[in-house]
C-alpha cells in the first residue's frame, strides 16, 4: 500500500500529496455529513460512485472548453487533480426552488425559478458556510471583480451543458454547488478553472418524471435507498462500474 503525505481531509474527500510537482490526488470516502456536521454517516459505495460520475462530468465539461483540475482517474477511489490556490467562495446554481431558498424566501419547493440564480457562500465551517454578496467578496479580497465575472460565466455555462445534459437520460437539475480555483501555468500565468468535484453530494438531481430524489437529500431527509439513488445516477449516465461499486483500502499516512 502507498505512503503519501495528507494535505486536507474534508466531509466527503482525502486530499494527497500527488506523485508529480503541481499534482494533487483525491481520494473520495464514503463518509456523509448534513447540516453543518450535525448529522454524520456512511454510504456504502458513494465514494466510488462519486469518483465515477465527477471523472465523466469533469471530462464532458472539459470537452466543450470549460477548464477543470482533473487529469485521470486512477482507481475506483482516486483520481489525480492539478494543485490550484482554492477560491473560498461555494458558487451555487439554482434552477428550481429546493433547500434553504425555498425556505429564506417562502417559494414552494419544486417551483421553477423565472430564470437560473447564482449565490455565493463564503467557504467558512464555523459560520455555516454563510451567503455572500459580492460587494462582500470584493471587500474582504475573497476574489477580484474580474474573477467574479469569469466564476459567474463559467457557472452559467457549466448549468447550461449539465442541466441539457441530465435532462436526457430523465434528471432534472434542480441546483448545484461548485468551487474554483486559480491555476498557474509554468510561465506563472494565472487563469481561473473549475476544482473539487461534481455529484449527487453537491448537486440536487430529481427524476424529470416522478420528481423522487436521486442526491444526498436522501441522506439529508432520512430517506431510504439512498446508495441505491446514488448508483441509479451513475446507472443512466452509463458509467455504474462494471462490478457494482467495491472499496478498496485508503493509503497509509506517512508519519
Amino acid at each position: 500500500m502507498s505512503r503519501r503525505r495528507q494535505i486536507y481531509e474534508g466531509k466527503g474527500k482525502v486530499l494527497f500529496e500527488g506523485p508529480e510537482p503541481g499534482t494533487i490526488v483525491q481520494y473520495f470516502k464514503d463518509d456523509a455529513s448534513a447540516f453543518n456536521n450535525k448529522k454524520i454517516g456512511t454510504i456504502t459505495g458513494k465514494g466510488v460512485l462519486n469518483n465515477r460520475i465527477s471523472e465523466y462530468l469533469m471530462t464532458c465539461l472539459g470537452d466543450i472548453g470549460i477548464p477543470t483540475h482533473f487529469v485521470r482517474r486512477l482507481n475506483m477511489r482516486e483520481q489525480l487533480v492539478r494543485e490550484v490556490e482554492i477560491i473560498p467562495l461555494e458558487v451555487v446554481v439554482r434552477n428550481v426552488a429546493a433547500g434553504s431558498i425555498a425556505t429564506r424566501l417562502a417559494i414552494p419547493e419544486g417551483t421553477t425559478l423565472p430564470r437560473s440564480i447564482v449565490e455565493f457562500r463564503y467557504k467558512a465551517k464555523e459560520l455555516s458556510n454563510p451567503f455572500v454578496s459580492e460587494e462582500h467578496i470584493t471587500a474582504f479580497g475573497w476574489a477580484t471583480p474580474h474573477e467574479l465575472d469569469e466564476m459567474m460565466q463559467l457557472s452559467l455555462r457549466i448549468n447550461d451543458f449539465l442541466s441539457g445534459l441530465f435532462l436526457g437520460v430523465g434528471i432534472r437539475l434542480v441546483d448545484f454547488r461548485i468551487e474554483f480555483g486559480r491555476f498557474y501555468n509554468q510561465n506563472d500565468e494565472m487563469s481561473i478553472i473549475l476544482a473539487d468535484e461534481i455529484s449527487p453530494d453537491s448537486c440536487r438531481l430529481w427524476d424529470s418524471r416522478t420528481s423522487e430524489r436521486m442526491d444526498k437529500d436522501r441522506f439529508r431527509q432520512d430517506m431510504d435507498r439512498v446508495a441505491e439513488a446514488y448508483q441509479e445516477v451513475a446507472q443512466r449516465l452509463g458509467i455504474l462500474p462494471e462490478s457494482g461499486p467495491r472499496d478498496i483500502q485508503a493509503p497509509k499516512l506517512m508519519q
